[in-house]
């Protein structure tokens, strides 16, 4: 159900933008699709939780700049995104989900997320079209999948749904760059880099007596503009 609704939801955003162009291209606002591959940890806060390896992660949607200015250097960026992360942690013995914590465990963890960024973009001007970008903001994340791997001494459980055990929002720190370039009257290409560090503890404290276990995040931002 929670993927029909996403899709619904997507699908719905699309077909708004596409209504909306010749207004939204006569304020200069701007709509596109990224695809943004990234390398994912949960970083662990507190002794008895260790990180075994991180995940390839992936993000992809819609991204808009709302312009605060006539030359388009000065923009709101934002937009609406499916991202996935995770990360291999290990557990000492009575830490974790109260069902596994009687042996050390290892969870791999696989998490989906609903993604809104909220940044301020800052972009040069050239003759020729191409501009270098940079970006500050936040981002809010909230979960509609969560599933594990967990592995203990005595047993393996695949697939263990853990959506009500991890923190219904994640936010944090939005930092980036790159580049723009016209790949045609209408079109332009986006390449950067941008990194993620999550504030909220990805894991109710509650739930995994594991402390705090935060998110961050490189990622290889691409996309294009219409």
């Amino acid at each position: 159900m929670r993927k029909g609704i996403l899709i619904i939801l997507l699908f719905s955003i699309v077909t708004a933008a596409q209504a909306q162009r010749n207004f939204l291209r006569d304020n200069k606002v701007r709509l596109g699709f990224t695809l943004t591959p990234a390398i994912v940890t949960l970083k662990p806060q507190e002794s008895g939780v260790e990180r075994n390896s991180g995940r390839a992660g992936i993000s992809f949607g819609i991204m808009a700049d709302f312009p605060l200015d006539q030359s388009g250097s000065y923009n709101i960026a934002s937009g609406l995104q499916i991202t996935t992360a995770g990360s291999k942690l290990k557990y000492d013995a009575g830490i974790g989900l109260d069902d596994y914590k009687q042996n050390p465990a290892e969870y791999n963890l696989k998490l989906t997320y609903v993604e809104i960024p909220f940044a301020l973009k800052l972009k040069t001007d050239s003759r020729d079209g191409i501009g270098f970008w940079g970006q500050f903001g936040t981002y809010l994340d909230f979960p509609v999948r969560g599933r594990a791997d967990i592995v203990s001494l005595t047993n393996t459980y695949d697939k263990v749904n853990v959506l009500r055990d991890i923190n219904p929002i994640n936010m944090g720190l939005l930092i980036g760059g790159g580049i723009e370039y016209p790949l045609g009257d209408r079109l332009t290409g986006v390449i950067g880099l941008n990194y993620q560090n999550g504030f909220v503890d990805v894991t109710r404290n509650a739930k995994w007596n594991d402390g705090k276990v935060n998110m961050n995040s490189f990622a290889l931002k691409l996309g294009l503009f219409f």
